[in-house]
């Protein structure tokens, strides 16, 4: 069986999609701790012909808090505006705003479900037919840690291939994992590229932009563009 585990992170890049798309079952890990400054609330949208960073607003947000322990702001109005202000005019807007408005106005504002929820809507969105499964309703030895965790959690899942974004190269030992029959693998995202109005293209944005200008059959063919690394 193929897992992956991830943090969840909010209209993340479309890497984060492809590991999804590339696994059986994925693990939100929402009980891990939050980074602030980090990428879990954040992202990148188009804006005028440049990159704009946008975030959720939250409640309480500390580096010495869980993820499943914040909360969401009451309200998000300002980022749907701006999202509405850069996104009217390209092709897909009608029926990604409603999709996008659905997971911004969501009702349950712990922050893992909240983003749990965005995650799991885009991927039904784009037919993607992978298992989520939250950490935190997992029955696990929450004192490991790193690597060790993770291994834990494969073994519970039964997992053969656990597959993880390149970044996390140096985060995992290929030797600890065979021990434990597992194969371990990295997916390398390759430059996705698609017509972004009349601009020059601007890379690696959020998954929001590639929904606006993409239909969903267009943007499964770009969900496998990867290469994979063996651990």
């Amino acid at each position: 069986m193929k897992l992956g585990i991830m943090q969840p992170y909010f209209l993340p890049y479309i890497g984060y999609f492809q590991l999804i798309k590339a696994v059986e079952k994925y693990i939100i890990y929402d009980d891990v701790q939050y980074i602030k400054g980090g990428w879990i609330n954040r992202n990148r949208m188009l804006l005028e012909g440049k990159d704009f960073m946008f975030n959720l607003l939250l409640s309480g947000a500390s580096s010495n808090k869980l993820i499943n322990e914040i909360e969401v702001a009451p309200s998000q109005l300002k980022l749907l505006k701006t999202i509405e202000s850069a996104y009217k005019k390209a092709p897909c807007f009608n029926e990604v705003y409603l999709l996008i408005e659905k997971i911004i106005n969501y009702s349950d504002k712990n922050l893992g479900k909240y983003i749990g929820n965005s995650i799991t809507q885009i991927a039904d969105y784009l037919g993607l037919k992978t298992e989520f499964i939250y950490s935190s309703d997992i029955e696990k030895k929450n004192e490991l840690r790193a690597e060790e965790k993770v291994l834990h959690l494969c073994g519970l899942l039964k997992a053969t291939e656990y597959f993880n974004a390149i970044g996390g190269q140096e985060l995992y030992s290929k030797e600890e994992f065979k021990q434990k029959n597992i194969d371990l693998k990295f997916l390398k995202t390759k430059l996705v590229e698609y017509k972004q109005f009349n601009n020059e293209f601007v890379p690696f944005l959020s998954i929001l932009d590639v929904l606006m200008f993409n239909s969903p059959i267009e943007i499964n063919g770009m969900l496998d563009n990867y290469e994979l690394i063996n651990g």
